[in-house]
């Protein structure tokens, strides 16, 4: 998968994600962007809780189990601009029993978005040149 973000002015940058999807980032006003989009570290915060609450559903649609609408919330601590932890609250419905509870919470640590997080991911930067 190849994902590619271009500047289109300021700090914004239009971002293209194989698949045919798009999708703006950028930074607020106060930090000098133009808050066109959400900021970098709020996509971060919200790729978890997407993954988690699609890697809970899949678990349990293997398993039977209806969750109905599942909710999961990200609170994001920040050290100055860099994300320093992320607390994830899930809701899930009343029907399940505790077993099921306990298994849903386990899954959601299996979720590869909180894999990476987890420094379970290597990242490495090279320089692309363009071909004349």
């Amino acid at each position: 998968m190849r994902i590619v973000a271009r500047r289109v002015e300021g700090y914004a940058h239009d971002v293209e994600l194989d698949g045919g999807h798009d999708l703006r980032l950028d930074e607020p006003a106060d930090r000098g962007g133009t808050d066109t989009g959400p900021r970098p570290t709020q996509l971060l915060g919200s790729a978890l809780a997407g993954c988690i609450a699609i890697t809970m559903e899949m678990y349990a649609e293997r398993k039977g189990w209806d969750l109905g609408a599942v909710e999961v919330d990200v609170e994001v601590g920040y050290q100055g601009p860099v994300p320093s932890s992320f607390e994830v609250g899930v809701k899930l419905p009343a029907e399940l029993d505790d077993e099921q509870r306990r298994r849903l919470l386990v899954i959601a640590t299996k979720c590869p978005v909180h894999k990476v997080l987890a420094g379970e991911a290597h990242v490495t930067v090279v320089e692309r040149l363009e071909a004349a």
